[in-house]
């Protein structure tokens, strides 16, 4: 759907189906995490959550869902990036086990192939942390990156990549991005990040076409209700927020930030809550827009990420 030159991608609030949330990145005792598979599951069902994917270090880690908690087995592989740094990639549904592919120590294609080859979905893992140039390029058979890694925050301050994200999408990479755990001491560095995925059923083939069509959004907190393109702009329905913020490409945009002396750019706040957040806002699209994605942050400062909406 055209809407002002901008081609308008399908996006998950206008797709049938439930929301998921999901933990997308996470260890047990079979690679470097405290928690056997087992009382993984358990942990992140009391918590909450729909979906597990349970990704050790060159491992597939297979775990039965339990308490209404869909295991999703995958594996987290290291990979030569472009730049000659070491790169993670997340590898969900895989349907193999990965320790051949180790023994090459591939490059990010390479490894991307392989992923695809054993029937799941790749994403490059903490781009920031690895220290991956902003100027990263990223192979068609990789869906997307981390925009926010809870561990790599906690540990070092470096879990959030949406510098990494903007330049791809800048330099007209289509690319989605999740938020997760990265989970090694459940407890301590869980529950932290995670990923709504909009599907059709609660089945690991929903929630892997969810992935590799971006049918989802990342979050550490608040909550996107509804997000609708139409007339030369954006209007964002969520959770309620100190900003709301329309990123477009260098230099371009459009935002709203609550209180008294909220300052708005190119934009409307059309909805408060009785706190004074906002739940509702318009927000106008610059003329050159090369692709937009929104931002919320809540009023207790946590973030949540839409995937490009054109």
């Amino acid at each position: 759907m055209a809407t002002d030159g901008h081609e308008q991608v399908d996006h998950p609030w206008r797709a049938p189906g439930e929301w998921l949330r999901c933990a997308l990145h996470a260890h047990t005792t079979q690679s470097d995490g405290e928690l056997a598979p087992a009382l993984l599951v358990e942990h992140y069902a009391r918590a909450g959550y729909d979906v597990l994917a349970i990704t050790d270090h060159w491992r597939r880690t297979d775990a039965e869902s339990s308490n209404g908690l869909l295991v999703v087995p995958g594996a987290e592989l290291n990979c030569i990036l472009p730049e000659g740094r070491d790169g993670h990639v997340l590898a969900f549904g895989i349907d193999a086990d990965p320790a051949p592919l180790g023994r090459e120590y591939a490059d990010l294609a390479r490894t991307a192939d392989w992923i695809g080859e054993h029937g799941g979905v790749a994403y490059l893992a903490h781009p920031y942390w690895t220290g991956a140039a902003t100027a990263l390029e990223l192979p068609p058979n990789v869906a997307g990156i981390e925009v926010y890694n809870a561990g790599c925050e906690l540990e070092v301050g470096r879990g959030l990549s949406s510098v990494h994200w903007d330049e791809l999408l800048e330099r007209g990479r289509s690319c989605f991005a999740i938020a997760t755990d990265d989970s090694h001491h459940p407890g301590f560095d869980s529950d932290q990040a995670w990923t709504w995925v909009r599907a059709p059923e609660r089945s690991q083939d929903a929630v892997l076409a969810a992935l590799a069509s971006g049918a989802f959004y990342g979050s550490t907190g608040p909550l996107f209700y509804d997000v609708v393109v139409a007339d030369g702009a954006v209007e964002v329905s969520c959770s309620a927020a100190r900003s709301v913020t329309l990123l477009t490409g260098k230099t371009t945009g459009a935002a709203v930030n609550a209180g008294r002396l909220g300052y708005r750019y190119a934009a409307d706040v059309l909805e408060q809550s009785a706190e004074g957040g906002i739940t509702r806002a318009r927000l106008r699209v610059p003329t050159v827009a090369p692709y937009g994605r929104v931002e919320i942050v809540d009023l207790q400062g946590r973030k949540a990420w839409t995937n490009p909406l054109w």
